[in-house]
């Protein structure tokens, strides 16, 4: 016998942690091209405790590379193309972490009206404040020990920076979004988006020193797509 499914638990199945369940993904792997920079080390040394979570040499995260120069902390969305409709926002939380005297994640999204829990896990003293235009500016004292804070944004914005003013190298970079469809890569340079709907969709590649890259990817139901994008230091 057949069980009735309610339309609350038909919808559940239909979302995962606020993103579609089913549909197409478009899914790349996104890679440095050219002489690799050398970046100067981070002064963790200016703070005694910061220097002890470290065994090796710090550098600043504006350029994070893997095997083969596969591209870290690149924040891969959809710009245009997707119907026009409200996706519920999560429940669940993002959360952004101060471990060894940097934040975790340096790249990131979250969805308007999603909760942001901050995190102090160094044995020191931070605090963190977000510099956006268009939602609300917030600057947050965060003692040691594993103290949450909790904020949400109310308003759709791309990237805007988060800093430290006790401990100037650290910064990420935060998008309020206003649908599910983005990722962030990590050290493989790998990207995947799902839970798209047939169409022809504008996929944008924002890096924080590097620019961004555009392609056109079109997808049937439940195809899955795949994009890569090569990305250089621009000319001056």
């Amino acid at each position: 016998m057949s069980v009735p499914i309610t339309v609350g638990l038909f919808f559940g199945l239909l979302m995962v942690g606020g993103n579609p369940a089913f549909g197409a993904s478009i899914s790349g792997t996104i890679v440095y091209e050219g002489k690799v920079p050398k970046l100067r080390p981070i002064p963790m040394d200016a703070d005694p405790i910061c220097a002890s979570e470290h065994t090796e040499t710090v550098r600043l995260e504006i350029l994070v590379l893997g095997e083969g120069q596969t591209l870290a902390n690149v924040f891969v969305h959809v710009k245009g193309g997707l119907p026009e409709k409200v996706y519920p926002s999560p429940a669940n939380p993002v959360v952004i972490d101060q471990v060894g005297c940097i934040y975790s994640p340096h790249v990131f999204g979250i969805r308007v009206g999603q909760p942001l829990d901050m995190l102090n896990s160094d044995a020191t003293l931070h605090n963190i404040r977000a510099m956006p235009k268009v939602n609300r500016v917030f600057n947050i004292a965060m003692p040691k020990g594993k103290r949450t804070r909790r904020k949400v944004f109310n308003k759709e914005e791309f990237m805007f920076p988060i800093k430290c003013d006790v401990h100037p190298w650290m910064g990420a970079w935060c998008a309020v979004m206003s649908h599910p469809f983005f990722d962030t890569t990590g050290i493989d340079g790998k990207f995947t988006i799902e839970g798209l709907e047939a169409g022809t969709y504008e996929i944008e590649a924002w890096h924080e020193r590097l620019g961004t890259r555009t392609a056109i990817v079109s997808v049937t139901a439940d195809e899955t797509k795949t994009i890569d994008f090569a990305i250089s230091r621009p000319s001056r």
